[in-house]
């Protein structure tokens, strides 16, 4: 589904032709897909409103308007039923029943960088509150929306919480001026609390990974740490140094050259494939040798938000891998083998990483810098493609079918997709 102003599109994934178009009160700012698909919801922030449609039914609709309280987000719960609404100023979470229409209330949602969060399975939702200038938890069951657990946190200021993939454990960890992360159980208790450093900066990302075995926590300090889920202490960390030493490292340098053209085929005026083959850039990988000197930025220290640390992680789906980004180095990407805890590949860009993502089925990586290629990565090799096309499509971001197969790649104002062959096994 894609978007244009006020009109929804629905196309076949493998087609691309257009199923369904659907016209909506305002300008859409959000889509969400129900989890089995057959609804789709489109949030109209400034207005309010949230207009979902349904896929086999397309003469069915439902408007849902928050009036005078305002919306700032909106999602779906994980049985595709239920639609919650954050209201302005997060005073509360409105839960719209698409089966009943009945409406449940969630008070004093606290307004942080991932506040709500549901277990894999969907059985439960963990909600951040905030009041009286104390940071809480509640736990919810998502059949009926009873509270299960309320406790609160030993948190400055709470900034996002994350179920761990099997739904036993919540990370909760503090904003980034305090350096702490604390494991809760299903039940409220409080399993373990970890803290690297103080008087610094300290988290800025986590990933748990596919088995729930290990918890990856990116700081401002350059570093990962692993923990692991039998003791919560720290099994390893990972730096990201400027220079690439260890040769056991394999470093992919993507460099640029220009196609050579023979003499015999030019023609004036250029023919039209002539011409863009002409001033064309090829991509390609070469091998670096190491040690392998990396473009690093020193962060301006007056500046908010400054650019460093750790800011983009992710699992393999097998758990083999762990893919990061060193925002001081904002060209590369950092492959770690985790069977081994050791560097295994670095990808040296050409242009600051915008987005990365690992093939929910296989171990393999895809990365946009924010130009007209998308580079793909796997324990096989490294490769450089060119999207098709004429004008400059700059990719921003990126998206994986959940079969694998294809590659949605996103533009500021265009998007595509990239089929993939299956390798006959």
């Amino acid at each position: 589904a894609s978007c244009v102003q006020y009109r929804l599109v629905v196309r076949d994934a493998t087609s691309l032709q257009i199923l369904q178009l659907y016209t909506c009160l305002d300008q859409i700012q959000y889509i969400e897909w129900s989890s089995d698909s057959l609804f789709i919801l489109c949030a109209m922030y400034k207005r309010g409103i949230v207009q979902v449609w349904s896929l086999e039914q397309p003469d069915w609709h439902c408007k849902i308007d928050e009036g005078s309280a305002g919306l700032v987000a909106s999602c779906w719960s994980p049985d595709g039923r239920h639609i919650l609404n954050t209201t302005e100023f997060h005073l509360r979470i409105t839960v719209w029943s698409l089966c009943t229409k009945s409406v449940s209330y969630i008070k004093y949602p606290k307004a942080c960088q991932q506040g709500v969060a549901f277990t894999k399975d969907g059985r439960y939702m963990a909600v951040a509150e905030r009041r009286d200038c104390k940071d809480f938890i509640s736990i919810f069951v998502c059949s009926d929306w009873q509270l299960l657990r309320h406790f609160d946190t030993e948190t400055q200021d709470l900034f996002g919480i994350e179920w761990a993939p099997n739904g036993c454990v919540l990370a909760a960890w503090d904003t980034c001026l305090e350096y702490k992360i604390l494991l809760y159980s299903l039940d409220g208790r409080l399993l373990s609390s970890y803290r690297a450093y103080e008087w610094s900066l300290g988290i800025k990302s986590i990933a748990w990974s596919p088995s729930s075995q290990f918890l990856a926590i990116g700081s401002y300090d350059e570093k990962v740490r692993i923990l692991n889920h039998v003791t919560w202490k720290k099994v390893t960390e990972f730096e990201h140094p400027a220079t690439v030493a260890s040769t056991k490292t394999i470093v992919y340098k993507e460099v640029e050259k220009s196609p050579s053209v023979e003499t015999e085929r030019l023609s004036f005026p250029p023919t039209r494939a002539l011409a863009s083959s002409l001033f064309s850039t090829q991509s390609k990988y070469d091998v670096s040798q190491v040690p392998v000197s990396l473009q690093y930025i020193k962060p301006a220290a007056d500046r908010a938000n400054p650019k460093m640390g750790i800011g983009m992680l992710a699992f393999s789906p097998d758990n083999c891998f762990l893919a990061t980004k060193n925002d001081n180095i904002p060209n590369a990407v950092w492959i770690w083998d985790i069977q081994k805890l050791k560097l295994f590949v670095v990808l040296e860009q050409l242009c600051a990483i915008q987005s990365f993502q690992w093939d929910p089925r296989q171990p393999r990586l895809a990365v946009c810098t924010g130009n007209s290629r998308v580079y793909v990565w796997s324990p096989a090799g490294c490769v450089s493609v060119q999207v098709p096309g004429e004008g400059d499509f700059q990719i921003v971001s990126l998206s994986w079918h959940v079969s694998g197969d294809s590659l949605a790649l996103l533009s500021k104002d265009n998007f595509c997709v990239c089929y993939l062959e299956r390798e006959e096994v």
